[in-house]
């Protein structure tokens, strides 16, 4: 009984190949007949992206349908290139399956248009095609290209940081409050703490928020914070410094409390150039590009508006790997010579090479 049993399920297998093999052969053979083609928007289409509205439809694609011997789904790939490119490198705007175009964003747009070498705020040339596919073989590609002109923003990086300076005649820019006012780092780890380390006046000072304003503003005396949020609110007391020389100072705009204490730089190094270097900056590995050093303070550097890539960056001194800094963290932080994580945007930079301390301001114009 038990041979019987096995014989059957032996022919069985069998027919189910059999019969498998037979559908195979029988299917029909999917052939390419005709290419999509880009029916709107027309050849020469002007795009002047706008940084406000990312989220709005740049432009309505709409192309022909492709046609193959037989009733299948179509997979479409809306396709762009720089002008006269042959497409091995094109950026993807859109994908659909049986659907002959698509919507594209302005954010979407800009982003192809940077990811294929545009400068911003510059006119730049694009062709654009379709390709259309099925189950991922039979590919065809429009014959023609139309070709549009794009002119790309940096983009907004999400930062909600805020940023507090010194003011005071212990300070670099003494009482003015717009005037070249120094800047304190922020903890990567507690965005509600500040800090600064470095030279001061015998004098006072206080810290403000906003270049040109005083408030919102913080004082304070014996380690408590006193905040002023508006011009009407009282004027609270000034942090004071007994003597010149280099000093700590720390501020929670939390917890309201704040630290000042004297910080010993007699075995500090001195060095002639510190600059910025990574494949994220303009001279990639290569070579610094060059910080401002501070005239009042000589461990401060800082750097104007500059464009950076996604990339790497890190602080280097004198052109050279002898000594270098970094961090792990966006924006700000420190670090022993890690690389620093960098976004495409403008950034305003500051270093100060006492304890690695580094603030990236991004969305610079």
């Amino acid at each position: 009984m038990k041979n019987i049993y096995k014989i059957l399920i032996a022919f069985i297998g069998v027919l189910a190949v059999s019969c498998n093999a037979d559908a195979v052969d029988e299917r029909p053979i999917v052939e390419a007949v005709s290419t999509p083609e880009i029916t709107a928007p027309a050849t020469g289409k002007v795009f002047v992206l706008d940084v406000n509205k990312p989220t709005e439809e740049a432009a309505k694609f709409q192309w022909s349908a492709a046609k193959y011997s037989a009733a299948v789904v179509v997979k479409y790939n809306l396709l762009i290139d720089k002008k006269g490119g042959d497409f091995t490198a094109a950026k993807t705007l859109a994908s659909t399956s049986n659907i002959t175009g698509a919507s594209v964003l302005v954010k979407d747009l800009n982003q192809a248009a940077l990811d294929l070498g545009a400068q911003t705020d510059v006119v730049s040339l694009f062709d654009v095609k379709v390709a259309s596919s099925v189950s991922g073989g039979v590919p065809q590609v429009s014959k023609t290209a139309i070709t549009i002109s794009v002119t790309p923003y940096t983009g907004k990086l999400d930062y909600k940081f805020t940023e507090w300076y010194l003011v005071g005649d212990a300070t670099v820019s003494g009482w003015d409050n717009n005037k070249g006012n120094q800047i304190l780092f922020r903890s990567a780890k507690n965005a509600n703490e500040y800090t600064f380390t470095g030279f001061f006046k015998a004098g006072a000072f206080k810290t403000i928020s906003t270049l040109g304003s005083w408030a919102p503003m913080y004082g304070g005396a014996t380690g408590t914070l006193a905040y002023r949020g508006k011009d009407s609110d009282p004027d609270p007391a000034s942090f004071v410094i007994a003597a010149d020389g280099y000093y700590t100072f720390t501020m929670d705009v939390q917890e309201l409390t704040y630290k000042l204490i004297a910080y010993d730089a007699t075995a500090a190094k001195s060095f002639a150039t510190v600059g910025i270097v990574g494949d994220s900056t303009p001279g990639g590995w290569d070579a610094s590009t060059a910080m401002k050093k501070s005239t009042f303070n000589g461990h401060i550097w800082s750097l104007g508006v500059t464009s950076l890539k996604d990339g790497l960056l890190k602080f280097r001194a004198n052109d050279n790997w002898d000594v270098s800094w970094g961090g792990t963290t966006p924006f700000s932080g420190g670090g022993n010579g890690e690389n620093i994580p960098v976004a495409k945007s403008k950034y305003v930079i500051y270093f100060n090479d006492l304890d690695g301390s580094y603030l990236m301001i991004p969305n610079q114009e």
